[in-house]
């Protein structure tokens, strides 16, 4: 009779833990990709230590904003940077940038990875 009972508690218990689970969305699941264009003249003629420091400031505003938005990394041109980020939603990214008094010109959520891999049967 104790065996039984204390079969229908443990087996209650895992079924409260499991809808928990099953109702929480995990971070990947909340979390777009999105891909910031921004329009920097001679972006591409920075410095190294300009770049730190720049780095710096969007680190220092992702580390106030998180677990909401996270920068996986930025391309620089002679003209723009084009930064990937992760973030709920694109009003986090343009909070950032205003935050950072860093440009964002253009946010675009990115559907589909491709790479050359993508081309095999």
């Amino acid at each position: 009779m104790k065996t039984n009972r204390t079969r229908i508690i443990l087996l209650a218990a895992l079924l409260v833990v499991s809808l928990s689970f099953s109702q929480t969305k995990s971070k990947e699941e909340t979390m777009k990709t999105y891909l910031i264009e921004r329009n920097i003249p001679d972006a591409g003629k920075l410095t190294e230590e300009q770049l730190q420091g720049i780095s710096k400031k969007s680190n220092a505003v992702v580390t106030e904003m998180a677990p909401k938005i996270e920068w996986v990394h930025s391309y620089v041109t002679d003209d723009k940077v084009y930064c990937v980020y992760k973030a709920e939603n694109k009003a986090l990214l343009r909070e950032h940038a205003e935050k950072g008094g860093f440009p964002a010109n253009r946010i675009s959520e990115l559907s589909t990875k491709i790479n050359p891999d993508t081309a095999k049967e």
